[in-house]
């Protein structure tokens, strides 16, 4: 219990200022000329370097070696790597149809595809409680965005809203095949958690850096251009790198030692913490009728963490009486 409290410390800690820094690069505009920053792959690349270099170095601190992967393990690692890059550009974009804690709000579904995806990749089944915090997750998603837009908005910035949401769902659907492989990994070959993200956020770099050096994308001139004009974004694109390195730390380990389904409870519940951080920092209004759609999105959240602390005391309950 000590170490998932340490490791939820940890993710909470890290990605709600990962969290901040996100918003603050993705949304908000540097310097006089008021550019918003919207290079988000090479924003990828940077994280994803910051990532499996502390990976490396936390592997070499624990004086664990980067084993080679097998031909099978080393498919694996280049699927689950490309479906990586490839999910992050979907909720970038949304971005420009819903606001940040919307977009939170819709990614705390996150159970929804992962769930999904492990019934129809690996075919497994789920207790009847799971589908009720699912049901009540995805209602107050839905509340929430729809009530957002209700008060007094033309249809056009509904469909907009419609549209965005859209794109975090395809996201979302991308991290289930993601999460749900990486279990798979870990269930069939002997890797660490540290291992997984030092080698995935490798692949992810050589990805990153083909899509940049195609000499028909100017996305990698133009982001160090704009680096060099607006020099105050560098430091907000380290801090967002170094905490989303390190949180990722926390969430292999996880991932490694809890499951997929116990890392999305805890990274959803953070979301919560992300939601009101960004609508104190960043000034954002939500109705009533909104803040209710939370509640009920946390209920959902909340009916998932008890039942499955029931199950495990009761677990530990049955191992006591047959010793």
């Amino acid at each position: 219990m000590l170490r998932l409290a340490g490791c939820v410390a940890g993710i909470y800690t890290c990605f709600l200022t990962w969290g901040y820094y996100q918003e603050k690069v993705s949304t908000t505009p540097y310097g006089q000329d008021a550019r918003k920053f919207k290079y988000f792959i090479f924003l990828g690349l940077v994280q994803a370097l910051f990532a499996s270099t502390i990976a490396y170095l936390y592997l070499k601190i624990q004086g664990l070696n980067i084993q080679k992967p097998s031909k099978p393990l080393l498919i694996k690692y280049l699927q689950v790597a490309l479906i990586a890059v490839t999910a992050p550009p979907f909720s970038y974009a949304a971005l420009k149809h819903i606001d940040y804690p919307t977009m939170i709000l819709t990614k705390s579904c996150k159970l929804v595809p992962v769930m999904l995806m492990n019934i129809l990749l690996y075919r497994r089944k789920f207790p009847t409680y799971k589908y009720v915090c699912v049901a009540l997750v995805t209602i107050g998603v839905s509340g929430f965005m729809l009530l957002g837009t209700a008060d007094g908005h033309k249809k056009g910035a509904v469909n907009s809203s419609l549209y965005g949401l859209f794109l975090v769902t395809i996201n979302l659907t991308l991290d289930g095949v993601i999460n749900s492989t990486q279990d798979q990994i870990f269930h069939a070959y002997k890797v660490t958690g540290q291992q997984m993200m030092c080698i995935m956020n490798l692949f992810m770099s050589g990805y990153m850096i083909l899509w940049l050096l195609n000499p028909w994308n100017p996305e990698l001139t133009d982001a160090l251009t704009f680096c060099q004009t607006h020099p105050a974004i560098i430091k907000d694109i380290i801090m967002f790198s170094i905490c989303g390195a390190l949180g990722q730390c926390f969430i292999f380990y996880t991932l490694e030692k809890y499951g997929s389904l116990s890392l999305v409870t805890v990274t959803v519940t953070r979301k919560l913490f992300t939601i009101l951080l960004s609508v104190v920092a960043y000034d954002h209004k939500l109705n009533l009728h909104q803040w209710l759609m939370v509640v009920v999105v946390f209920m959902g959240i909340g009916l998932e963490a008890y039942v499955k602390r029931v199950e495990k005391l009761e677990k530990m309950a049955s191992k006591g009486k047959q010793k």
